[in-house]
């Protein structure tokens, strides 16, 4: 696999680790600015809209920029507004902070992906996308525990700061070896490639990515909550937990990019399939520590491992719209992990029973199954028809 692959990895690490890290910098920004706790918490959904909004619209921007330009030019714009964030004593412009963020870190996808699906070598494209992921997943384990402890021994502002940080060495290494191939407006068609997503096999592909990362994230939303008031274990355990799914995550990534196609299209289905039952045993043994803990593993694994497979479905099935596939796939991940923990929270508010959040999570799940055995992927002869 090319070097750069695994340097926009790196790049992606940093900016999962920015998208997850303010839950775990609640209660720090809202003691310093004077803000209710609700609304610090709604930094977390301000990244997401950004993200569902910023997706298309800087994919149809960027799509006839050069490639070393777009991606130094979304990095560095994610650096300055973390140093704003860092900085800033007004709650409402950390907020507009983290919407940019959310923007520009999608069109950074936006690019990356279609670049690394690119330099690829042939058969090893999903293994290039499960890479990009990994950054992501290696957050969960490293990045938002790491942003945790630092925000608890230096302040929330030292999370911003390390963030900038982290981006540099990717950001010189974009600079010095991001492909610098310029798309002329005759390679790029922005009215053909929409045409292209919206062939069935696209939007079942899409729509099956937001039902599964809804029901990942509507559970991953709670288990902070669901380990202290539900399995009673101290509040120190909770980074664990969250390192523990993270864990699981990366694995799962990890094994769907080194697998074929069509080796990666039966896995999907087994781990649709799965997903399901996982979530429930996860709800009716959640206020067990040992069970939560394995299930929490376990279905981190089975959640990212099937969304790395999707995304690479997605890629695969729009073969015409290298410049948009990516990042509407990042869209419809993004509804889901936004849908999702508010359906949640409407419903736990009022039961009272954080574990209905994971009922929630195997629901959606349930509502997944009938649209891979009505495309028959059970049966199908070719890899990914």
């Amino acid at each position: 696999m090319p070097l750069f692959v695994y340097v926009l990895g790196l790049a992606v690490f940093a900016q999962g680790t920015s998208e997850f890290m303010a839950s775990g910098l609640v209660p720090g920004i809202a003691d310093e600015l004077s803000v209710p706790v609700g609304a610090a918490a709604a930094l977390t959904s301000a990244y997401a809209v950004g993200m569902i909004f910023g997706a298309p619209a800087m994919a149809v921007l960027s799509a006839r920029w050069p490639r070393r330009r777009a991606l130094a030019g979304f990095l560095t714009a994610f650096v300055v507004v973390h140093v704003i964030g860092a900085v800033t004593t007004s709650f409402p412009v950390l907020f507009g902070t983290r919407i940019v963020a959310a923007v520009v870190n999608a069109g950074f996808l936006a690019v990356a992906m279609p670049v690394a699906v690119a330099l690829a070598p042939q058969g090893k494209q999903a293994r290039a996308t499960a890479i990009l992921l990994s950054g992501i997943t290696l957050s969960c384990v490293a990045g938002v525990p790491a942003g945790a402890v630092l925000g608890d021994l230096a302040g929330w502002r030292s999370a911003f700061w390390a963030v900038a940080a982290l981006c540099l060495p990717a950001l010189v290494l974009v600079f010095r070896s991001a492909p610098a191939d310029a798309a002329s407006p005759s390679e790029v068609s922005i009215r053909r490639e929409m045409r292209e997503l919206k062939s069935p096999p696209v939007r079942q592909a899409m729509l099956l990515g937001a039902l599964v990362n809804g029901a990942t994230f509507t559970t991953f939303a709670f288990l902070a909550v669901i380990a202290t008031d539900v399995a009673h274990l101290p509040a120190g355990a909770v980074s664990g937990l969250l390192a523990a799914f993270g864990v699981g995550a990366f694995l799962g990534v990890t094994v769907a990019g080194r697998k074929g196609n069509g080796e990666l299209r039966r896995g999907l289905v087994l781990g649709l399939c799965a997903l399901p039952a996982g979530w429930a045993a996860l709800a009716m043994t959640g206020a067990q520590p040992v069970a939560l803990f394995v299930l929490a593993t376990v279905q981190g694994g089975l959640s990212f491992g099937c969304g790395s497979a999707l995304i690479a479905r997605v890629m695969h099935v729009a073969p015409g719209a290298p410049a948009l596939g990516g990042s509407f796939a990042t869209v419809a991940f993004n509804v889901g992990a936004f849908v999702g923990p508010v359906l949640a929270g409407f419903v736990t508010e009022s039961t009272g029973d954080y574990r209905d959040a994971v009922w929630i999570s195997a629901a959606i799940a349930v509502v997944a199954l009938p649209l891979v055995l009505w495309r028959g992927w059970v049966t199908s002869a070719g890899p990914w028809k």
